[in-house]
């Protein structure tokens, strides 16, 4: 569910260093780098925003631009991948069209950092029509073909206000960016009522059209997105704590 859309400023430099804030600079052209090794991760994904213990599952439905309705089903698995020398956390993601069909499979692979942040470090996507695997577009992996991980958490959001960071990359394919707009919102669904609520704006290098609200409920994660440009919505239905 990452989204993405044209950021029509001028291009910036911005280094990410292990357990610290993006620096930025005005440039003619974008790079990006990151600074990491096995070293600076530990075993537990356990940031209160993006907490992802075996087990914890969510199920989400998204009510699409024309009514129809998708669910999407989140479950943190007991496997992990390593990645460029790092054990990171599988978390398999499975989205049903409103018949019951599988549209999207994923596996997403997450670390944190010894200071507490959450990396991004890669996905496998399965795309679906007619039941079978179409493509696997949206795929990527950090140190292959140049792809470089990115902060999906902060340990701490309210450090990072308004800052744009990078949630992935892989230039052309994968170039999420995150900036954390409040860490104070009230939040209610039909699932419940949450406050301390992190809310972030999900935008993209590579995609004109998509931009999303994301919002993150202490111990939870998730809890809501909204597509600013279809008015799609996608809310928490069901939460189950890991063991």
């Amino acid at each position: 569910m990452k989204q993405k859309l044209y950021l029509a400023l001028v291009s910036v430099v911005v280094i990410l260093t292990a357990c610290a804030a993006p620096t930025q600079s005005a440039q003619n052209n974008e790079s990006y780098t990151v600074n990491l090794t096995s070293a600076d991760f530990v075993s537990a994904v356990d940031n209160q925003y993006f907490p992802l213990s075996p087990g914890m599952k969510w199920v989400y439905e998204a009510t699409l631009e024309d009514d129809s309705k998708e669910r999407n089903e989140v479950e943190v698995l007991q496997d992990t991948k390593v990645v460029m020398g790092v054990t990171a956390v599988v978390v398999h993601d499975v989205v049903y069209d409103a018949q019951g069909e599988m549209v999207e499979v994923t596996y997403d692979w997450y670390a944190q950092d010894k200071d507490g942040n959450v990396w991004y470090l890669g996905e496998a996507v399965d795309n679906y029509e007619n039941g079978a695997i179409a493509d696997h577009q949206g795929s990527w992996e950090w140190g292959v073909d140049g792809a470089l991980p990115g902060v999906i958490m902060w340990a701490d959001p309210s450090a990072h206000l308004n800052e744009e960071y990078y949630q992935e990359f892989y230039a052309g394919e994968a170039e999420d960016k995150g900036q954390v707009q409040s860490v104070a919102e009230s939040v209610s669904i039909p699932f419940g009522s949450f406050d301390k609520v992190v809310k972030t704006y999900d935008f993209s290098t590579a995609d004109p059209d998509l931009k999303e609200n994301k919002f993150y409920a202490p111990g939870i994660g998730i809890i809501q997105e909204n597509d600013l440009t279809t008015g799609e919505k996608v809310l928490l239905l069901e939460f189950t704590t890991g063991g």
